[in-house]
């Protein structure tokens, strides 16, 4: 079935997308949306979703005491129906349905979610070396996308994204290392091989949704405020594309594609192989001091 959604953007911010690859948007998500997001936020640090990793934790602790406990959560989408909501927040999705691939002559604005990340990120926390997303999550036609939504004020003391405007444009993946700045940066490995001169920094208002193409460069500083810098960013890509993501026995990397995804505008094509349950679970980055708590 055909998923219509609101065409959000102007023709000038799709423009700015393509020839950029990112684009900021402030006038998708309400303060209220933000509102509710932020207390499921804690209630999934409580462990308040049935959900493997993530236990309940002691009723005695504060909110900020569970929330400091975690940097990032993967796919909270897999748990929280609220969290799933706005993988599909319809504003949203219709900014995608018109930059996702619009580097693409015929793309008919279809998309599909495969990813959920929910960065808590709080004071002291490390950020991330320079990366691709499409290192992590690769798609067949250049179209992977963040849709990166600010819970909290990003600023360069909490550690907001830098990018480098354009670094998209050819489609390159650049190599990676392993860094030496652990204080800086996670354990995640960094990309090499360009001037980092040309970056910028995104500084954005709480309810800012940020679009990021999945070539482009980009990172996070650690968080050295006394604020969190909560994001959700949710990665969606062209619907028409196969997501060879993992490599199932009797596939090829030409016809591998994971199915663990949410059609979220125009349709889904290949919808005849049906979908993948996701599992109820996610996976934690750094959650030391809720191991502490539960006395594990």
């Amino acid at each position: 079935m055909r998923i219509d959604v609101p065409k959000t953007l102007g023709e000038e911010q799709v423009r700015f997308f393509v020839e950029n690859g990112y684009l900021t948007a402030t006038d998708l998500v309400t303060m209220d949306e933000i509102e509710e997001m932020r207390r499921d936020t804690v209630t999934i640090s409580r462990g308040g979703y049935p959900c493997e990793s993530l236990q309940p934790l002691p009723a005695d602790l504060t909110d900020d005491e569970v929330q400091r406990s975690i940097l990032c959560i993967h796919q909270p989408h897999y748990i929280s129906p609220v969290m799933e909501k706005y993988v599909r927040h319809p504003k949203i999705c219709g900014a995608l349905s018109q930059i996702t691939a619009a580097h693409l002559p015929f793309w008919d604005g279809s998309v599909k979610c495969m990813q959920s990340m929910l960065f808590v990120k709080p004071p002291t926390f490390q950020g991330q070396a320079w990366h691709q997303d499409e290192i992590y999550i690769p798609t067949r036609d250049r179209s992977l996308i963040g849709a990166w939504i600010a819970l909290d004020d990003a600023t360069v003391e909490n550690g907001c994204l830098y990018v480098i405007p354009g670094s998209h444009r050819h489609g390159y993946l650049f190599p990676q290392k392993a860094h030496d700045n652990p204080e800086e940066f996670d354990f995640a490995p960094e990309s090499y091989g360009f001037d980092e001169s040309e970056e910028i920094p995104v500084e954005v208002k709480a309810g800012t949704v940020v679009f990021f193409n999945g070539y482009i460069l980009h990172r996070s500083r650690k968080n050295r405020s006394e604020v969190y810098r909560r994001v959700l960013v949710n990665h969606y890509m062209n619907s028409w594309s196969l997501l060879p993501w993992s490599i199932k026995e009797g596939e090829s990397p030409a016809n591998a594609d994971r199915r663990n995804i949410i059609p979220v505008a125009g349709v889904d094509p290949y919808d005849w192989k049906g979908y993948e349950t996701p599992p109820n679970n996610v996976w934690l980055r750094a959650c030391k001091a809720r191991n502490e708590a539960l006395g594990e």
